[in-house]
């Protein structure tokens, strides 16, 4: 098995643990823009397609007039994803 090469936002950005991003959040029948710190990135296998996957924690910056209830983790496509501003948690060793 070859090495697993990097994962980006839509905008070919490669995004890591620790990062800050931007993603659309479904809030009942709307989308709102949330930002949250990418916690593992991750590639899972659906309908034999390899799609990479983010656990994000939401910081509870986010657009819409009603707030989040709860700010727990989420899993999320990197499709919708945008990078703000990387290795913002400061763990990433380059």
């Amino acid at each position: 098995m070859g090495k697993r090469g990097t994962v980006a936002d839509y905008a070919g950005n490669e995004l890591y643990a620790g990062d800050l991003i931007t993603y659309g959040a479904r809030q009942g029948n709307r989308v709102r823009l949330a930002d949250a710190i990418i916690e593992k990135v991750t590639v899972r296998k659906v309908h034999g397609i390899l799609r990479p996957m983010l656990l994000v924690q939401p910081t509870g910056t986010e657009s819409g007039f009603v707030p989040r209830k709860k700010l727990r983790k989420e899993w999320i496509s990197t499709e919708h994803a945008r990078l703000c501003l990387p290795d913002v948690v400061g763990d990433r060793d380059e």
